[in-house]
């Protein structure tokens, strides 16, 4: 017979967070997960281009599980968008699904989990309106994208109605690459090492967040809120090479004078999540965008690391306050959850 004392030792206990003797509540904005329904309609529509989908990218207990052993207070999910070469009835009617779907689950655990809408990018006049129902209607935070639209770039005019609606309604856009495809089919990065994902998906961050820069978005649409994953890829670890392109090569670049600020003053208006793996990356990238713009993620469930709340803990260089915001502090504030 199982007693209290061995019944109560199986039951995991969640961790609690503190920094000076208080108690923080943590966010995790970079997490994963899939929506079987939508999934399942997309695969009947165009079986060749179905994504492999994990089992533990499906909601099931093992999750709470998790955030509960890493001391993970809230989970904001995100689908990687993988239905943007969909028909428009098509994208419409899976963007529904999905969204329904995790108001509805995020309704079932409201203390433990939100949720960013999927849209259909492939055609911005009906994401921007899929948005504004995930915010309005469905209360979901704001939006997870690509970091291109099948080969086109984020920075494309075409874009910016999603944009705009994103900047109206102060909805955070969390940037998510989906790997670089042309380097891929050319075979540079077959091989070992996975560089389809160790490198690429950074690269395509990288050059998502320049385009943005310099092809002037961010002027446009000062008030939007960005959210890039990976630590920004490489933007933020050679970011003063932007600065020097303009005074390097004046006449291959837009004028002087086109952008509102240098290209490097542009990371203290992106935020970032905090999958960089050492101690000295997570100080580095605080000391060029600012502790400020940084949130806690995890890529749950993919196992790049499951020690996040550790590795902001013992970061070098940061303030207690700083450790606060960083955990849960901003990322509350940005996302409107109430404290």
């Amino acid at each position: 017979m199982t007693t209290d004392q061995e019944m109560s030792s199986a039951v995991p206990v969640r961790r609690q967070v503190v920094v000076n003797g208080e108690r923080v509540r943590t966010i995790d904005v970079h997490a994963h997960c899939a929506v079987p329904e939508a999934v399942a309609l997309f695969e009947a529509a165009m079986p060749s281009k179905v994504p492999a989908i994990p089992q533990l990218l499906l909601t099931d207990p093992a999750r709470l599980r998790a955030m509960d052993e890493q001391g993970i207070d809230v989970e904001v999910l995100s689908v990687n968008p993988y239905w943007y070469g969909a028909s428009r009835d098509l994208a419409q009617e899976l963007i529904t699904i999905q969204n329904e779907y995790l108001a509805a689950y995020c309704e079932s655990e409201p203390d433990r989990f939100v949720a960013l809408a999927s849209v259909s990018l492939q055609y911005p006049d009906l994401a921007a309106a899929q948005l504004e129902d995930g915010v309005r209607r469905l209360g979901l935070r704001g939006a997870s994208v690509g970091g291109s639209v099948e080969g086109r770039e984020l920075a494309d005019p075409d874009f910016h109605p999603f944009f705009a609606k994103a900047e109206e309604i102060g909805a955070l856009v969390f940037i998510h690459p989906q790997g670089c495809a042309e380097l891929a089919t050319s075979g540079r990065l077959s091989g070992n090492g996975v560089l389809t994902n160790t490198i690429a998906n950074p690269l395509e961050t990288t050059i998502a967040l320049s385009h943005l820069i310099f092809e002037g978005t961010l002027d446009r649409f000062p008030g939007l809120r960005i959210l890039a994953a990976h630590g920004g890829g490489y933007l933020p670890s050679y970011a003063a090479r932007s600065d020097a392109v303009l005074r390097t090569f004046p006449d291959q670049v837009s004028p002087p004078g086109t952008l509102a600020k240098a290209p490097t003053e542009y990371l203290r208006q992106l935020y970032y999540d905090t999958i960089v793996f050492t101690p000295e990356a997570l100080r580095h990238l605080a000391a060029e965008t600012g502790a400020a713009q940084l949130m806690m993620g995890t890529d749950y469930p993919y196992p790049w690391t499951s020690t996040s709340v550790d590795h902001i803990l013992t970061t070098p260089g940061l303030s207690d306050d700083e450790r606060v915001a960083i955990l849960g502090g901003t990322a509350q504030r940005l996302l409107g959850l109430n404290g």
